[in-house]
């Protein structure tokens, strides 16, 4: 991470670039951000802190960059289980079939894997509810083999 001033921001993406092509390389990223700044978004309500950030021109927090980098980094993707109670992100190597995903869960799930059912974040979000997907045909059945997709939402049925 390099750590600018506020009046750099206009230029973070050519920060970015030039340090990054002096010491950015395979197994490292290079960030910049203003931790000043960061610091003073954190103790704003969200509201807030989104209408400064937009001021600066800035779409995402340097928490979230720098979490999207190190997920790209590990070779990381999240998936997601929702239930009445809870809806949770679980972290999962890029190119996981989905027994073992659900293996992250818990081992039974994934020694008694049936099958999955899966909808992407964004057909979910568009739909509203498992009930509208199933019947617009977006929810679908996968099996073991199925490499799991970053923002996938899942319901692992297993019987152990």
């Amino acid at each position: 991470m390099v750590n600018i001033g506020e009046e750099d921001l206009p230029n973070v993406e050519k920060i970015e670039k030039d340090f990054s092509a002096r010491f950015s390389g395979k197994k490292r990223r290079l960030i910049a951000m203003c931790g000043k700044l960061e610091a003073e978004l954190a103790t704003m309500d969200a509201a807030s802190a989104a209408e400064f950030r937009s001021d600066y021109g800035l779409t995402e927090t340097g928490l979230s960059r720098t979490i999207r980098a190190s997920y790209a980094l590990l070779n990381l993707i999240s998936f997601f289980t929702a239930g009445t109670d809870e809806c949770r992100a679980w972290s999962i190597t890029a190119g996981t079939v989905a027994q073992q995903a659900a293996g992250k869960i818990h081992s039974d799930i994934e020694r008694g894997f049936i099958r999955a059912e899966i909808i992407a974040y964004n057909d979910f979000v568009r739909v509203g509810t498992m009930a509208e997907a199933k019947r617009q045909g977006v929810l679908r059945l996968e099996g073991k083999t199925y490499i799991v997709k970053d923002g996938d939402i899942a319901q692992f049925l297993f019987n152990v």
